[in-house]
């Protein structure tokens, strides 16, 4: 198994001093959408195994602070940081107007920490960020004006329903999670450990 580990190692190093420098350095930026289940499941996938291979990852998440198992996770990880808001976040028709300003605020600090922070990690995955963006409670050409201007190295990940064509247009990975099914539909809520 050691051998086949170390020809399948050389090989990969191989194929990378053969490719042109900008894309074995170069971060990409992906977009997890859609309507189903597993885009925040597919983005801290990665995350875990970006960490595995010796990546820093900062994981932000927008309009989300209660409890959640991959947070729970990652704090068992090595090289993941993780990035939310204070207190518990609502739905937000279940906001009225103060505390839809203050969430407003809370997602602009999140996202200002995240951009200030880019250049000490490998890769930034911006959970939510399509969703919040697309309420109302993030500005778009903030989240724009950060992927413009990223770090060249650094891997960005988003997630959350319907992006904006903007950021499919800056987006090197777009994969949409098309919901067949899902037991919500049958009144069945969030469950610890699957959805939360």
């Amino acid at each position: 198994m050691i051998e086949n580990e170390k020809a399948y190692n050389e090989l990969r190093n191989d194929e990378n001093d053969n490719k042109p420098e900008d894309q074995v350095m170069r971060g990409l930026i992906h977009i997890y959408c859609g309507d189903g289940k597993g885009k925040t499941t597919a983005a801290a996938g990665l995350a875990v195994r970006s960490a595995g291979c010796g990546m820093k990852v900062l994981f932000a998440q927008f309009m989300k602070s209660g409890p959640a198992g991959e947070i729970n996770a990652f704090k068992k990880i090595d090289g993941i940081t993780v990035l939310r808001g204070e207190g518990d976040t609502k739905f937000a028709w279940e906001m009225d107007e103060r505390e839809k300003a203050a969430a407003c605020r809370m997602q602009d600090v999140i996202l200002q920490k995240a951009a200030a922070w880019a250049e000490d990690y490998d890769m930034v995955v911006l959970d939510e960020a399509v969703g919040t963006c697309g309420a109302g409670f993030l500005e778009l050409k903030k989240l724009y004006d950060f992927l413009d201007h990223k770090p060249e190295k650094l891997e960005v990940v988003l997630t959350g329903r319907n992006p904006a064509d903007g950021l499919i247009e800056r987006a090197d990975y777009v994969s949409e999670i098309k919901k067949i099914k899902h037991p919500y539909d049958r009144g069945i809520c969030a469950r610890k450990g699957i959805e939360q």
